[in-house]
């Protein structure tokens, strides 16, 4: 529906609307890579082990993956202005709740709470973006803004994280949201226009409570099989309890005439191929990257602050190169520009295995750069391939369900190479030899699917590969 009228074509509107909506989304993605730098201080002051700190970005992310489909659909259904807002509310306030929190559980709570609030206030950002523009050109700018400027947040995470921890702890890493999110809701409300789609489908609550509960009962049986036993009642009770929520998800959404995730659309090869490798980007990426500060710190004994510094490269090579993915997927086809990309970080990966106690950083930070590179340059022509296997009414649907994906992959990657290593370590093996075999296990599969996607990720028939769409560069992005 058309964005709101008078003052929605206005130009201090739309520069005070790109602001609002940047500003938000460089929130969300912020705390994707601020908490990163602080966790090895969380471990220290909070006396949790590697199973904690595991749960303290899984909360987060599980939360946003299963919510954020939904997310999309409340905006449009109750008003953009609103769900953005109260997305930046929840969000601030257990931003708050993180950084006051007393005990490992309270932390965890307002990190499952964050996730709520991001899943809420990201879609919500994007469509008030995309309602105000409703020119294919213009909205082809704003998007790209949206995108470029709140991406600057991936860059700066590290960096304010490992500043900040060092200066005042790990809680000054959730009060660093406090005074973005007044500034938000105070213009927020004055300057943003309500705009909402009447025909937007219904919330889709049996499939988001099913997909929630089937994922989180997966992810508890992961991070938690190493410290209860692989074999143990619980562990194998919520694999089992996972099975079936997940099988029971599947014939919801089968039956559903609007369901949260058609399945329908996986019947397309292109579409399906795209969206299982962004899977395993989110694995690869997120996982390999829960360990990085901990890598410096506990390994090559780095100060948090340091570490953090030592950790920019891969944000950083994100940050620079994504901007050309879309470009390069346009001239050469997404089949070779993705390949190219999770071969790239697959073999930095698999360098990263290799470096120890002793390693100097100048032989360290490449590594880095080629993972953080190799990534970017997957990631939007994985989102655009799955757009152009669908009809252009469904590209909004299509970028969402790539985007959860990868968020999917992100809670797997956390639990699963956190498992890897907590094996290692029972084994009698260093912190250090469980990193190493964490990174060769994630730079394995990274390069198997790179060539998986050589062999399937084909053009549609239907078109010839184009750039992506704006918006799938900017979900590539979102949280």
């Amino acid at each position: 529906m058309a964005a709101p009228q008078a003052t929605a074509d206005s130009r201090p509107h739309r520069a005070s609307l790109l602001t609002v909506t940047c500003l938000g989304q460089f929130m969300v993605l912020l705390d994707n890579t601020i908490v990163g730098a602080a966790l090895p201080d969380m471990q220290r002051r909070l006396h949790t082990q590697l199973t904690g700190l595991q749960w303290i970005v899984d909360a987060y992310v599980l939360l946003v993956a299963m919510l954020l489909l939904s997310g999309g659909i409340f905006a449009d259904r109750f008003g953009r202005k609103r769900v953005y807002l109260t997305g930046v509310a929840v969000f601030t306030a257990s931003s708050l709740l993180c950084a006051v929190a007393p005990s490992l559980g309270w932390l965890i709570a307002g990190r499952v709470l964050q996730g709520i609030g991001a899943a809420a206030l990201s879609p919500a950002s994007l469509a008030l973006l995309a309602a105000a523009h409703p020119a294919p050109r213009e909205r082809m700018k704003a998007i790209g803004l949206w995108a470029g400027l709140s991406g600057i947040g991936l860059a700066a995470g590290p960096v304010a994280g490992g500043v900040l921890t060092d200066a005042f702890g790990w809680p000054a890493v959730f009060l660093v949201n406090l005074p973005i999110g007044v500034v938000l809701l105070l213009v927020g409300l004055r300057r943003l226009g309500e705009s909402r789609n009447p025909a937007a489908p219904a919330i889709d609550v049996p499939g988001t409570a099913l997909s929630v509960l089937g994922v989180g009962v997966l992810t508890y049986g992961l991070i938690e099989g190493g410290a209860r036993g692989w074999t143990s009642p619980v562990i194998l009770g919520s694999f089992a309890a996972a099975v079936v929520l997940l099988a029971a998800f599947v014939a919801v959404e089968a039956r559903r005439a609007a369901p949260m995730l058609p399945l329908r659309l996986f019947r397309q090869r292109l579409f399906t191929v795209s969206n299982t490798a962004m899977v395993v980007v989110g694995f690869a990426l997120m996982g390999s990257s829960f360990f990085f500060s901990q890598f410096f710190v506990y390994v090559q004994g780095s100060s948090i602050l340091r570490a953090g510094l030592q950790t920019l490269p891969v944000s950083l090579a994100m940050v620079v190169v994504s901007p050309y993915a879309g470009r390069l997927a346009a001239r050469h086809g997404f089949r070779r520009v993705v390949t190219a990309g999770l071969a790239l970080a697959g073999l930095g990966l698999l360098t990263l295995g290799l470096v120890h106690a002793d390693t100097a950083y100048a032989a360290v930070w490449w590594r880095l750069t080629l993972v953080g590179s190799g990534f970017a340059l997957a990631m939007s022509p994985l989102t655009g391939a799955a757009i152009q296997a669908v009809s252009p009414q469904e590209g909004g649907l299509a970028s969402g369900i790539s985007s959860t994906t990868r968020q999917i992959g992100a809670v797997l990657g956390v639990a699963l190479l956190g498992a890897v290593v907590r094996t290692r370590q029972s084994d009698g093996a260093s912190f250090g030899a469980g990193l190493s075999s964490a990174f060769l296990v994630a730079g394995a599969i990274t390069l198997t699917t790179a060539a998986f996607t050589a062999l399937c990720l084909t053009k549609p028939p239907r078109a010839s590969a184009a750039p992506p769409r704006p918006a799938a560069t900017a979900a590539s992005e979102a949280p």
